[in-house]
């Protein structure tokens, strides 16, 4: 089986039985109906603040992975208005399968960048997710590091973490490579890179981190809210001790810039609520609720003119890589075949 981000259909303990039983055409009168791949945990501040600013009704079916699939098997008769992703690629494959519908929006359009939007209007970023290098402090210099190529140079051996290769995050990463060096040479770098890993790719970005703070790697490529939000942990203590070992270096700043990935959004094709839909887009690029994207979610608003959260500034300014994620999209699944190749796991 090819290794995607919807490879597989699992769902979350929490929400499998309201994801697995027969979907009614609306949950509530007044609502909006959400299939998200992202946690509730995380949107759930967003969205309380869109029920009590529009008095509508967000109700959520979250599951990490198998949303396309079930749109796709519900058709028309699906419930859901409102698809909400961790990552682009998922609004790219429900797009190509025709399972969102254009949305004409003047608060849209202004609010997000053209680069972060679909040019035909079908899904939009709604926060920004950056994916730099991150480092010991005590035993990596930043001036030993440069950008994503250089991470193939074998001074690296043994030193580098990261997670799966299956993980839409590194696809999309290594996407933006084929498309900025061409495929040939990220084949090549491919093979460095997996052979500079201190160990097989396991568990999350933070997962990530914390092996570099214990001392299993020096350095590691993770999304710059997951050492946030461990730097702000306070039920987990170790959390926020891992992290405080560990700095962020933003590559590739003197050339195309940081790879950027999106929180976003779009709405299905088969939204009987669609007013309710779009306003929830709209209110998702609000100040107040980009400034929770920002506070909450240690997230990069994708408005611009809204500052990040403070332990995110912290980690200082960058230089974004400007290409557009639908070039991105293109080469998803070369993506996935180099890192194959290249026995990254």
């Amino acid at each position: 089986m090819r290794k995607t981000g919807t490879a597989a259909f699992i769902l979350s303990a929490a929400f499998a039985a309201a994801a697995l039983a027969p979907a009614p055409r609306a949950f509530a009168a007044e609502a909006v109906n959400i299939y998200t791949t992202r946690q509730e945990v995380l949107i759930r501040p967003l969205l309380d603040a869109f029920e009590k600013e529009t008095g509508v009704r967000a109700n959520v079916v979250f599951a990490r992975e198998g949303l396309i699939e079930r749109l796709e098997s519900e058709g028309a008769n699906s419930p859901a208005d409102v698809l909400l992703t961790a990552d682009v690629s998922y609004l790219l494959q429900a797009e190509g399968k025709g399972l969102l519908q254009p949305v004409q929006s003047e608060v849209l359009e202004a609010a997000i960048p053209a680069q972060y939007r679909d040019p035909d209007d079908t899904w939009f970023a709604l926060a920004l997710r950056a994916r730099p290098i991150m480092y010991a402090k005590d035993r990596v210099k930043p001036e030993e590091l440069s950008t994503y190529e250089a991470l193939a140079d074998p001074k690296w051996k043994g030193r580098i973490c990261v997670r799966s290769s299956s993980h839409v995050y590194n696809q999309g990463l290594v996407a933006s490579m084929i498309a900025a060096d061409g495929g040939e040479a990220v084949e090549e770098w491919a093979k460095g890179f997996a052979a500079n890993l201190a160990r097989p790719p396991a568990g999350g970005d933070r997962d990530q981190i914390k092996a570099v703070a214990a001392g299993e790697c020096d350095i590691a490529i993770a999304n710059s809210y997951y050492l946030a939000g461990m730097l702000k942990d306070t039920d987990d203590p170790s959390q926020a001790e891992a992290a405080r070992k560990v700095a962020i270096f933003w590559p590739n700043q003197d050339g195309r810039g940081a790879h950027v990935n999106i929180s976003g959004g779009g709405v299905t094709a088969s939204a009987q609520n669609r007013d309710n839909a779009v306003k929830l887009l709209e209110f998702l690029v609000s100040d107040e609720a980009q400034r929770l994207y920002a506070d909450a979610v240690n997230e990069y608003p994708v408005k611009p003119g809204i500052a990040p959260g403070e332990v995110v500034a912290s980690f200082g300014t960058y230089k974004a890589d400007p290409l557009s994620l639908e070039e991105i999209g293109k080469h998803q699944a070369q993506a996935v075949d180099i890192m194959d190749a290249a026995g990254w796991q």
